[in-house]
């Protein structure tokens, strides 16, 4: 980002942790875009992720004065919608597993990368949309926002272990997924 585009940023900011309704407008009209489809990605249907949305930009304008200026503020608001959008899935689904996922009992492929090719993006999208909730949340957590996996345990409150079966697992129903497009006339 060039010196003139960070000041004016920084500049917006500033106005908008005072109230600025113009700046707080800039500042929505800059991301909203990008975090519906953060908040997509997490919900997996328009109605829900529209709602986070709107959740998110009022946590975002509540909490912008957290915001210190130090590290890139597209990545802090990033994070602001993540978090929205993994405290609205805890409430929504039972995340706390009872017993713990043995991932040996599974004999799980490498990951065809070839297969992704057959698709779309948008195409891609719809199916991680269909995957469940918690392993929704874990697959977008660690091939799209690229934490690892003893951040997502963290995060989640499961173990390592559970991460990477629920990983897994995502991308085992994804390939799958893909292949049947494939084979049913997609190419």
């Amino acid at each position: 980002m060039s010196d003139n585009r960070l000041e004016e940023e920084l500049q917006i900011i500033a106005a908008a942790k005072k109230g600025d309704a113009k700046a707080q407008r800039k500042i929505y009209e800059t991301y909203a875009s990008s975090m519906m489809s953060v908040c997509w990605r997490y919900a997996g249907d328009s109605e829900t992720a529209k709602d986070l949305l709107q959740d998110g930009f009022v946590k975002l304008f509540t909490k912008l004065d957290m915001y210190a200026g130090t590290g890139a503020f597209a990545g802090w608001v990033r994070r602001v919608f993540v978090t929205t959008c993994l405290e609205y899935l805890r409430q929504k689904t039972a995340l706390r597993m009872s017993n713990p996922i043995d991932d040996s009992e599974y004999n799980l492929p490498e990951s065809d990368v070839s297969v992704i090719d057959k698709i779309s993006a948008d195409e891609l999208m719809a199916l991680i949309a269909e995957l469940p909730d918690v392993s929704r949340m874990v697959f977008n957590m660690f091939a799209l926002e690229g934490y690892t996996h003893a951040e997502i345990a963290e995060i989640l409150d499961i173990t390592e272990v559970n991460s990477r079966t629920l990983f897994l697992r995502a991308r085992k129903s994804l390939q799958y997924a893909i292949q049947l497009l494939s084979q049913n006339g997609r190419s």
